[in-house]
């Protein structure tokens, strides 16, 4: 005969947690609120399976309080899931939202199996999607940094004519220039101080990253994404890190929507209707793939650079490669050529499908490893 089980909904902030138990023998629905600190936790979760007459499954929202809850619970033995908030079922007429109603809520959707898990990373897989994720904010900041610098000097009449941004040349341009009064000076000094300072951040961060793409469980999945083209050391990383455990997608379309880069739909009947893509899903990943199906744009080609990072990889993984390469090339001439779409239109529809062999690379490719050993 199967334990009774014991529901939780919780609603958690950064302070408090709004916490719902439903008993398992129908006594209703009992309502608490906890601290959002470690020793409140501790005592609220050894209440919970002292209590319980049987195993207790709890739930909370994903949100920006991360894993830290579904941990402590864990470690207390019980059971917890993080579930999508945008795939929790909300009733149309429902017009009034508050924590404990959240938190009823939860625990009763939970009880009736109509959550949609997220799959969270450990603490190591956490760490290192934080590391390519503090990566990309550093190089948004030095853009940012790199464009004010060009604004202040617009509007001082200081243009640079005589070839790219940012190359030696324009750099000691920049430092040879002298404005008046002091004041614009001191900007001038103090944005190229700022723009070295996070350029010197960018390489560290580069060099840290790259040392761990050449360490286990790495290592070997980022040798096979760097085959592709468009796709090299920090890109594959970031696909890696933010597709943890990829196992969960059973196809290439699932991972396709989890992107975000599928088509809206409402159709009913006959009538059809598609928009645009949804960006439901995960946003580092969508950029990613975008930047790097950009480069499909051109004909399949191995060059220098692609042919180096090939060396040493495994036959499977060069063909997958060299098939996407034909592919993607093949769908960008037919789109924009045969169907006129436009280039935004194209790249992301070879995003897509690039997305699709990342999924075989990553999924099928320990599969195909131990079939065919054979290396280039």
């Amino acid at each position: 005969m199967q334990e009774p089980i014991t529901y939780v909904g919780m609603d958690d902030h950064k302070d408090t947690i709004q916490a719902a138990i439903r008993s398992p023998s129908g006594g209703g629905m009992s309502l608490h609120t906890v601290a959002n600190e470690p020793r409140a936790l501790r005592r609220f979760a050894g209440d919970l399976v002292k209590g319980a007459p049987g195993p207790v499954m709890s739930c909370y929202e994903a949100g920006p309080n991360g894993y830290a809850l579904l941990r402590c619970l864990e470690r207390a033995g019980i059971g917890c899931q993080v579930v999508a908030p945008s795939l929790t079922p909300v009733r149309p007429g429902e017009r009034v939202k508050t924590d404990r109603r959240d938190a009823r809520k939860l625990a009763e959707l939970l009880a009736a199996g109509l959550l949609i898990e997220v799959a969270p990373p450990t603490e190591a897989e956490e760490a290192v999607r934080d590391l390519c994720r503090c990566r990309e904010a550093a190089q948004k900041d030095l853009t940012r940094c790199r464009h004010r610098l060009d604004k202040f000097l617009l509007r001082r009449g200081q243009i640079y004519r005589d070839g790219r941004a940012w190359t030696q040349k324009h750099r000691q341009w920049l430092w040879s220039l002298r404005l008046e009064p002091a004041a614009d000076q001191l900007i001038l000094e103090d944005c190229l101080l700022a723009v070295e300072q996070l350029e010197t951040r960018l390489k560290e961060l580069d060099r840290q990253l790259e040392a761990v793409a050449a360490e286990a469980p790495y290592r070997q999945p980022v040798g096979w994404l760097r085959c592709f083209r468009g796709i090299d050391t920090l890109s594959a990383m970031t696909l890696v890190t933010e597709l943890h455990g990829v196992e969960r997608f059973h196809s290439a379309r699932q991972l396709m929507a989890y992107t975000g880069l599928t088509a809206r739909e409402a159709s009913t009947g006959k009538r059809q209707w598609r928009g645009r893509i949804t960006k439901a899903g995960n946003a580092h990943l969508r950029r990613i793939l975008v930047e790097a199906a950009q480069h499909y744009r051109h004909r399949p080609a191995v060059g220098r650079t692609l042919a180096k990072r090939r060396q040493g990889q495994p036959a499977w993984a060069i063909s997958l490669a060299d098939r996407a390469q034909k592919r993607l090339y093949h769908r960008y001439t037919h789109l924009l050529l045969s169907r006129s779409k436009s280039k935004g239109k194209v790249v992301v529809a070879l995003a897509r499908e690039l997305s699709g062999f990342v999924w075989a690379t990553l999924v099928l490719g320990p599969r195909y490893g131990h079939t065919d050993d054979a290396t280039h």
